[in-house]
């Protein structure tokens, strides 16, 4: 019955989104309000995040029965939203998908679709893990459409997308996807893995590959920090997130995280505060030129804040895997050629013969065309040679293969102490609405 009421709450109060773009000098600001319901802040943000918004500001509010939300978002020049068809997909896309949140923490495996084969994997990262892979799909005629590949702490996981290449359809022989499963499972498990990927065939159905990335290396303990050669070296080139947790009156944890700035980060927390069963009572989000800073009140979906020692530490490296996994480390490299079967193979294997590590990976191919985006470093996770570089582009072709930029030699944010409450520290001394009201407004 409870069920059935909320439901009918949600219908009779549909989500309402206000886009505008006279409140603020230099962001396009959109104002979310809805009935409230675990996960929707993950689902707005998403929706945000897939049209390649990038949110500078966030203004959180979800105490009670209704979810109010203040973005201030740029498109990826640095410029407000102009056009009114982009404004009204965003302003649809939101208040349609508000409110529903889809649930697959289901096994890692094999998930036929329509239009293609979705393949998860994780394990143990190695390097040439990736050429590997793709060496094994290339021989059994799968064609890789598209693919997001992470690596963290010692762990790889990858979302790939593939089609037969000689049907460009789905896989859907039995036989067939047995076997890629269980060479794909021998390619991972390695002489002398940590862990071993299970490979199950699962029910088809959607599911965000980023979030589902995050699932993943959840599901692995990528949190648990693994010493390994030039692990280190990486880590002290970089600057490290810093995360904090209090415990205040009215029962909540304040969570407070300054690190990098870059794309995507504010969903890869709360996709993983999410996915921990926690909910987002009041928050905000303040992002410089380099620096983002976020403060979180939060709870267990149970109602009560973080209770335990090893609770508090749990959650800190689980906010540090979500804040790393998708950091760019070492040098972008970006390919850009016409498809073809075998393709990302033949790129894999040339960079494994160059001792080159791939440690983030987007691959996608769009009308004949592949453009492939990746992360690298040398073996020992350090700068590469120059001079590897320009050999390698010798070998792919110099116009196919382009330098984008090197992230290791990005500048570092200054340390600042961080302060608790520095938005919401008053907020629970003046407890009126109104107060809040002010808070929210701020921009």
């Amino acid at each position: 019955m409870d069920d059935e009421f909320a439901k009918l709450v949600r219908r009779v109060n549909q989500p309402r989104v206000v886009i505008d773009n006279n409140a603020c000098e230099d962001a396009t600001v959109i104002h979310v309000d809805s009935v409230n319901k675990h996960g929707i802040l993950l689902e707005v943000v998403q929706v945000l995040t897939d049209m390649n918004l990038t949110i500078t500001k966030a203004y959180i509010s979800s105490d009670g029965g209704w979810f109010m939300d203040v973005f201030n978002v740029v498109d990826n020049d640095g410029n407000k939203i102009r056009d009114k068809e982009v404004m009204d997909y965003i302003q649809s896309r939101i208040e349609t998908s508000a409110g529903f949140v889809p649930s697959r923490r289901g096994s890692v495996g094999v998930m036929p679709a329509e239009e293609h084969t979705s393949i998860e994997l994780a394990g143990t990262d190695r390097p040439g893990l990736l050429s590997e892979v793709c060496a094994v799909l290339a021989d059994l005629h799968c064609n890789v459409v598209n693919a997001e590949i992470w690596t963290h702490n010692a762990r790889a996981a990858a979302v790939v997308h593939v089609t037969d290449d000689s049907m460009g359809c789905a896989i859907s022989d039995p036989k067939r996807l047995s076997t890629i499963k269980e060479l794909l499972c021998n390619v991972l498990k390695g002489s002398d893995d940590l862990k071993t990927a299970k490979t199950t065939l699962s029910a088809p159905g959607v599911m965000h590959r980023e979030r589902r990335l995050h699932q993943i290396m959840f599901a692995d303990r990528d949190y648990e920090r693994v010493e390994k050669a030039g692990v280190r070296a990486v880590e002290e080139g970089s600057s490290r997130p810093q995360v904090t947790l209090l415990n205040i009156e009215k029962d909540y944890t304040v969570i407070t995280m300054r690190s990098k700035d870059r794309p995507k980060l504010l969903f890869d927390i709360v996709c993983t505060l999410t996915d921990m069963q926690y909910v987002v009572f009041h928050g905000m989000v303040n992002t410089g030129r380099i620096e983002a800073y976020q403060e979180f009140y939060i709870r267990h979906v149970d109602g009560l804040p973080i209770s335990s020692e090893a609770e508090r530490v749990r959650v800190i490296q689980c906010l540090e895997a979500a804040i790393e996994r998708r950091a760019s480390e070492g040098l972008e490299l970006e390919l850009c050629t016409d498809d073809r079967l075998g393709l990302l193979s033949d790129i894999t294997r040339i960079f494994r013969e160059n001792s080159l590590c791939i440690r983030r990976a987007l691959i996608s191919t769009k009308s004949g065309k592949a453009k492939d985006t990746f992360y690298v470093t040398d073996v020992t996770g350090n700068l590469v040679d120059p001079k590897i570089i320009d050999s390698i582009r010798a070998q792919i072709g110099h116009t196919a293969l382009q330098v984008k930029r090197n992230s290791s030699l990005a500048p570092k944010p200054p340390h600042q102490e961080t302060t608790m409450g520095h938005f919401f520290g008053n907020l629970f001394k003046a407890r009126t609405f109104q107060n809040f009201k002010l808070i929210r407004s701020y921009s």
